[in-house]
């Protein structure tokens, strides 16, 4: 009882490596009250079940086939509002065409060019959310490997060598697109 206790062992650096960054780290509860921050009270189970429909792999298809639809539409108006042969009659090359026969041939070339964005962006969407849910991780690669598997699809209707070059063409287009993003 009155004797002096022996001093501690020194701390080894190691051991506190493994409580910081190693197996026995304790994960720490976020919490933005502590921060100074606004509290915000904890989400009903409707709240949670709308997150996990948004985030469920139809959805975000859907949601990716709906803005191609928009978006490619938009773009097949434009194209062909800026085509000097939108309305053209190749029968009679001296005949100017109609407003209605101009208007008539953006109204086609956008609902064509919609379609077609829908259906890539919808491929790409769920692709990449599979590919997502199957590797567990939300990065680059990702995307990179959707937008093969993507192109490749795309490209093979036409042989083996154009779905090579389509997922080759896809793959980058979409490593660029989401470096640019994050």
């Amino acid at each position: 009882p009155g004797e002096p206790q022996p001093p501690p062992p020194p701390l080894q650096y190691s051991l506190l490596l493994q409580h910081l960054v190693g197996d026995k780290r304790q994960p720490r509860v976020w919490d933005p009250a502590a921060l100074g921050g606004i509290p915000c009270p904890p989400k009903s189970e409707e709240q949670k079940m709308v997150e996990r429909v948004m985030e469920s792999c139809p959805f975000k298809a859907a949601l990716a086939c709906v803005g191609g639809f928009v978006l490619g539409g938009a773009f097949g108006i434009f194209t062909a509002g800026i085509d000097t042969n939108a309305g053209f009659d190749p029968k009679d090359p001296y005949r100017t065409p109609t407003a209605k026969e101009v208007l008539k041939d953006m109204g086609q070339r956008g609902i064509s060019y919609a379609k077609n964005f829908a259906i890539v962006g919808a491929m790409f969407s769920c692709t990449e959310c599979m590919v997502e849910s199957y590797r567990g991780k939300s990065d680059w690669k990702n995307s990179v490997i959707s937008g093969c598997i993507t192109g490749g699809a795309i490209g093979f209707r036409a042989g083996l060598k154009a779905g090579v070059i389509g997922c080759g063409g896809f793959a980058a287009f979409s490593a660029a697109v989401d470096y640019y993003l994050r």
